[in-house]
């Protein structure tokens, strides 16, 4: 990762929206930014649902037709979807208005090349290396404005294309976070045999301000609890921009990436794909599991591009994070939650797998997860004095591990411990939380 960024994280630029980092006058210049260096003449733009949206993509579509460029608003659309659209149109590259999993108060800008993933981490420093000089237009020419409503639901018809008709499931729970799945996951049904079984839709009422709030996949409690209240027998749920899924089963349990990608592991071997690519915060359990069957396990950063990069390096088809972005190279160019929920149907069919006791069987280590608040930049943090720390307690978990790191979407410092006994994990990660905070 190159950290002589200052603005673009781990997923685009991302801030309180209209102040910080996350403004319209900022929103204008990456715009401008992103055509200068690309060079691109059509490019498809979508949102989530956030209040803020509207704004920053006025101001971003203004950049970029000032600078010649021909623009395709999609409107509420997933970020896969806009990485879909962008090769069905072949178009120059796109851009996502939203802030992922955060709060409605927030927002970002991501950008995507023409091939519809994610620009590389050197792409990006060289747009905002761009950005002092785009205080105005270089070019004499002002690009078409298009809206493009259609590209929602040609995207939801094609992820709709993917599922086996036979691996259909009655009563499943899709919760939309209030977000950007919200247009598409009717169409998506609609779409496909789900149409006539019992097909529920949560969260799929956006108001600009409820995106996340209590629903999705940061708060799992909204379906996991509806699908065992109602007897269903499986649930997705969504992000606010809905490259995540995360599963409930039958019995209100949570099906977390790393158990969709031991999943999909095996019904993809059976096409000749022997490879999986999981990032540093993967459990251990995960490697044993796929190692069992003859799959290899590649680790890289936390971070749905880092995993496609890795994927790239050593030619796997499958790679994503415990988070919930799954990318099936042969369906996808990144993380996307939709389809992995129709890959998710069509592999549990193949393998007449048992989906209410896969939590049972993937017998995960103990993890636990502490998040600190950083009241100073990322770039600020002692990351030398932490490691220091850190190797004062990994004799403590031998068989385990703890890792370190700062978010690249939040002002925080990530504590993971995982070790075979949970009485170690949690004592570890009490003590080595309050060892760090004071450099927070």
């Amino acid at each position: 990762m190159n950290h002589k960024r200052k603005l673009f994280g781990t997923d685009g630029v991302r801030d309180l929206a209209n102040s910080g980092n996350m403004t319209p006058e900022l929103a204008l210049k990456l715009g401008r930014a992103f055509i200068q260096f690309t060079g691109g003449r059509k490019i498809v733009i979508g949102c989530d649902t956030r209040l803020s949206g509207r704004m920053l993509e006025g101001a971003l579509y203004s950049g970029m037709s000032s600078e010649g460029a021909d623009i395709y608003l999609a409107g509420v659309i997933p970020t896969p979807g806009i990485s879909y659209a962008v090769k069905a149109l072949n178009a120059d590259g796109g851009a996502v208005i939203s802030a992922s999993h955060n709060p409605a108060e927030y927002n970002g800008i991501k950008f995507l090349g023409a091939d519809g993933c994610k620009l590389s981490d050197d792409d990006e420093l060289a747009i905002e290396e761009r950005l002092s000089l785009c205080e105005t237009s270089t070019s004499p020419n002002i690009g078409a404005v298009h809206d493009s409503p259609e590209l929602v639901s040609n995207y939801a018809k094609h992820i709709a294309s993917l599922l086996n008709s036979e691996a259909v499931i009655d009563k499943i729970a899709f919760d939309c976070a209030n977000g950007a799945s919200a247009k598409s996951v009717p169409v998506l049904i609609n779409s496909t045999p789900l149409a006539n079984l019992n097909t529920s839709v949560i969260s799929c009422s956006y108001d600009g301000l409820n995106i996340n709030k209590s629903c999705g996949v940061m708060h799992m409690a909204n379906l996991t609890d509806y699908v065992k209240n109602n007897g269903l027998n499986l649930g997705f749920a969504f992000d606010g921009d809905a490259d995540r899924v995360l599963i409930s089963d039958s019995k209100g349990r949570i099906i977390d990436g790393d158990i969709i990608l031991w999943v999909l592991g095996r019904w993809l071997k059976l096409s000749g794909n022997d490879k999986v690519v999981v990032t540093v915060m993967s459990n251990m359990a995960l490697e044993t599991h796929l190692a069992n069957e003859g799959i290899k396990t590649l680790r890289c950063p936390v971070g749905d591009r880092y995993v496609l990069e890795t994927m790239r390096e050593s030619g796997a088809g499958l790679g994503g994070e415990q988070s919930g972005h799954i990318i099936a190279s042969k369906f996808t160019s990144t993380g996307d939650g939709l389809c992995t929920a129709m890959l998710f149907l069509n592999a549990v069919h193949e393998l007449d797998e048992d989906i209410s006791t896969l939590v049972d069987r993937f017998g995960r280590y103990p993890q636990r997860l502490t998040n600190l608040t950083l009241k100073r930049p990322r770039e600020a943090v002692d990351m030398k004095a932490i490691d220091g720390i850190v190797n004062l307690y990994k004799e403590k978990v031998s068989n385990g591990r703890i890792f370190i790191r700062t978010s690249g979407t939040e002002p925080l410092l990530r504590i993971l411990v995982e070790a075979p006994d949970s009485d170690t994990v949690e004592n570890l990660s009490v003590t080595l939380a309050l060892k760090l905070e004071e450099y927070c």
